[in-house]
C-alpha cells in the first residue's frame, strides 16, 4: 500500500483526530490497530506519533498497517500497560480511547506524573462518565472541549483536558445531590453550555425510555419496584434539568 493512500477513520475515532492540536506528537494509549496513528501522521497533524497497546495481537496488527503505510519512521510501537512505558516528555498529546471509565481512569492515576506532563489528554470513556469527570477534576485536570458523535446507534463522548494547578475541587457543578455529581459531571459542562445536538438527542432518547420504565414500575407496584420507580424518576428529573439548557435563552 502506498504511503499517500489516506487512511480512513470511524467517526468516533475522526471525532477525536479533530480535537488533536496540530503540530502535537501523539502517544495512543490503548492504540489497537494504530488507525488514528495512522490518520494523524498522515494528514500531517502529527508529526510523530507512540502507539501502544496492553495486547500483543493488536499490537502485531498495528505493526503490519503502519508498515503497509510506509510510516514505519514516523510511528513507534510498544508494549504497555497503560502508561507504564511512556517516558515523559516523550509526546505532547495523549488520546486514550475505547476502554471503560474505571479502566481509563487506573490507567490516569497509575501514570499520574507521566499524564501531567502532557500538554493535552484527549479521552473518551465509554462508561461511569460521571465518576469519570469528577476524577478529572479532582486530579487536578481542567476539561477545555468536549464533543460527541451517534454512530451505529451509539453515543460516544469524548473530551479534551489538561493539567491545572488549583483545579482540584472547583465548583461552579449545578444541581449537586445527594449522589455526589452535578449536572456537568453527568453531561459534560461544555456540552450543556453549547447546546450540543448529539447530547440533545441522547437526553430526549435517554428519557423517553425511563418514562416508559417509570410506567412499567408504577404498574408492577412491588416494593422492590417502588425503589427503582425513586431512582428512575430522580434520574428523569436531571434529564429535565438538562434539557432545560436547550430551552433556555440566554
Amino acid at each position: 500500500m502506498e504511503r499517500n493512500a489516506r487512511t480512513a477513520l470511524s467517526g468516533r475515532l475522526q471525532m477525536l483526530a479533530d480535537m488533536v492540536t496540530p503540530g502535537s506528537r501523539l502517544v495512543d494509549v490503548g492504540c489497537d490497530h494504530a488507525f488514528l496513528s495512522i490518520y494523524l501522521v498522515q494528514a500531517g497533524i502529527c508529526p510523530s506519533a507512540l502507539a501502544m497497546d496492553v495486547r500483543g495481537g493488536p499490537l502485531a496488527g498495528a505493526k503490519r498497517h503502519v508498515e503497509e503505510y510506509g510510516l514505519g519512521d514516523y510511528i513507534a510501537l510498544r508494549l504497555s500497560d497503560g502508561l507504564e512505558a511512556y517516558g515523559a516528555g516523550e509526546a505532547d498529546s495523549l488520546v486514550c480511547a475505547g476502554m471503560g471509565g474505571r479502566l481509563m481512569e487506573r490507567i490516569l492515576r497509575e501514570g499520574m506524573d507521566q499524564a501531567k506532563s502532557l500538554g493535552e489528554l484527549i479521552l473518551q470513556p465509554q462508561s461511569e462518565l460521571p465518576r469519570f469527570r469528577a476524577f478529572l477534576r479532582e486530579a487536578g485536570f481542567q476539561v477545555t472541549q468536549e464533543r460527541a458523535v451517534r454512530e451505529d446507534g451509539k453515543y460516544y463522548f469524548a473530551m479534551k483536558a489538561r493539567p491545572v494547578e488549583g483545579v482540584a475541587g472547583a465548583c461552579g457543578r449545578p444541581g449537586d445531590r445527594a449522589d455526589g455529581f452535578g449536572l456537568y459531571d453527568l453531561f459534560g459542562e461544555h456540552l450543556l453550555k453549547q447546546r450540543n445536538q448529539v447530547l440533545f438527542s441522547y437526553l430526549r432518547q435517554r428519557g423517553s425510555y425511563l418514562e416508559r420504565l417509570a410506567a412499567s414500575l408504577e404498574r408492577a407496584g412491588s416494593r422492590k419496584a417502588g425503589g427503582r420507580s425513586e431512582e428512575v424518576r430522580e434520574e428523569l428529573a436531571r434529564i429535565e434539568e438538562a434539557l432545560g439548557y436547550y430551552s433556555s435563552t440566554e
